[in-house]
């Protein structure tokens, strides 16, 4: 059994990104461990989060990370495996995140490599939000009964039959 997190991050940040945040989410997203001028050198147990690249051993597919300037914001996409034991430093840095997100909503999600249904990562006014979804149970959705407005349906056009 193994302790692996697939983790993946899509946000836009704020245009007026700190520039010890930003440093920050560089060393995570490089893979760096040397001073960078953030002031972590003096915490020798730094593992960059966001840093592995290639084939995923887990969760199949590609890690990666980028961070890219655009015009009035920063956007950052990221795709990792992520150990359980370093799960408190990837909360500490969805925290910084979510603080300098440039809108509120999902801007993430974790999920235990040996489970199908993932925890969402929220932003509400740049305080994180860890939502855990759970199986549907289709026997408890009424016949006639949409998923999308949670009612008959009645203006919003879908169907289940």
């Amino acid at each position: 059994m193994s302790d692996v997190f697939a983790v993946d991050l899509a946000l836009d940040l704020s245009p007026n990104l700190p520039d010890a945040v930003l440093a920050h989410l560089r060393r995570h997203l490089e893979g760096d461990s040397t001073d960078d001028g953030s002031g972590e050198v003096d915490w020798p147990d730094f593992v960059p989060l966001l840093g592995d690249r290639g084939p995923a051993s887990h969760i199949g597919g590609l890690l990666t990370g980028r961070l890219v300037q655009a015009p009035g914001h920063w956007s950052l996409t990221a795709r990792q495996e992520i150990h359980a034991e370093l799960l408190p430093e990837l909360v500490a840095l969805a925290e910084m995140l979510a603080f300098n997100a440039r809108t509120d909503g999902v801007i993430g999600q974790v999920r235990f490599c040996e489970d199908e249904i993932p925890e969402l990562l929220i932003n509400r006014s740049g305080t994180l939000v860890k939502m855990p979804l759970r199986e549907a149970n289709p026997s408890s959705i009424p016949l006639g009964c949409c998923l999308v407005c949670d009612s008959t349906h009645a203006g919003c056009g879908t169907s289940y039959s």
